[in-house]
């Protein structure tokens, strides 16, 4: 377990090296000069050259391209994640007051849809052909073809709105996350639920089955002793994976109900061609998605040891 424990580590160290060289090439390739925005950030509309030769050397622009890498990368680690050209301020001062509304969105989202992907699923996968079965697929169907955009407005006018439940504009708190949280999880939800109800059909056939159910148990053994546990494995990797996602999409519920967090302010730089932030977020995503793919990883060979001889 060790062993395997700390190749996958390595394995998650390369991805997320692989994914900060992909991440420093965009903000190299990003138009225009960082310093000139910064300076006219700071209301120094027409910088001489001895202002911009300042602050690129404040920056460390004049460094060779290998070692800005390498200081940008370390300091991902220190927290550093550079200057915001908008702004002027530190990226990092900027996510952390915006964070917590982030983190509170996001798990409120996992939560969401681990619950309902378990409930279609295991619907749909309790008997083929089924009501339950078309029932579930239909409403995965729908949330998977309907944009996370529009859901979000149509929830806002019909519950928020007409309804009068739940508030327009969200203050980043656990008592108005439910309809921004609830529109983050759809999607992720149906496609968890696909996953979860293939897992569970691809077990009908199988041997012990027929002898659980020769000994007389019952349906709801069947489901919840033998099959959901040996069908958790590819669920849980794609909820892992899933769930890393989650992150990046969470700038457009963020959006739509005027959310105080990490993706608003992050939509916002988009608009002004912030690349500092832009590639902050990235980052954030990519050692998010590393992070969660990590755990799920070690999770299945909890569960299912036989996972660690097929890897």
């Amino acid at each position: 377990m060790l062993l395997i424990a700390l190749r996958r580590a390595g394995q998650a160290v390369m991805s997320a090296l692989g994914g900060g060289v992909i991440v420093f090439a965009l903000l190299i390739a990003a138009p225009g000069d960082p310093a000139r925005r910064i300076l006219n950030v700071r209301g120094i509309e027409e910088p001489d050259p001895a202002q911009v030769a300042a602050v690129r050397a404040e920056l460390g622009l004049e460094q060779p391209i290998p070692i800005r890498f390498l200081d940008w990368f370390a300091g991902l680690f220190r927290g550093d994640l550079g200057v915001s050209w908008r702004t002027g301020n530190p990226v990092a001062s900027e996510f952390a007051s915006r964070l917590p509304a982030t983190i509170i969105l996001t798990v409120a989202a996992l939560l969401i849809a681990v619950a309902l992907a378990l409930m279609l699923g295991i619907l749909a996968g309790w008997r083929r052909g089924g009501w339950a079965d078309h029932l579930s697929r239909g409403l995965s169907t729908v949330a998977l073809a309907l944009p996370a955009y529009l859901i979000g407005v149509l929830l806002l006018d019909l519950v928020a709105v007409r309804l009068g439940w739940g508030r327009v504009i969200a203050d980043g708190t656990w008592a108005t996350v439910f309809l921004p949280a609830f529109t983050l999880a759809l999607a992720s939800a149906a496609v968890w639920s696909r996953v979860l109800r293939a897992a569970l059909l691809d077990l009908d056939a199988a041997g012990f089955l027929r002898i659980s159910t020769a000994r007389g148990a019952s349906t709801w053994r069947n489901m919840f002793v033998h099959r959901l546990p040996n069908a958790l494995p590819p669920f849980l990797t794609v909820v892992g994976l899933g769930a890393a996602t989650l992150v990046g999409g969470a700038p457009i519920a963020e959006t739509v109900f005027s959310w105080p967090g990490v993706g608003k302010y992050t939509i916002e730089a988009i608009t002004a061609r912030d690349m500092p932030v832009l590639t902050a977020f990235t980052m954030i995503a990519v050692l998010a998605y590393v992070g969660m793919s990590l755990v799920v990883d070690l999770l299945i060979v909890i569960i299912d040891p036989r996972q660690a001889v097929r890897t």
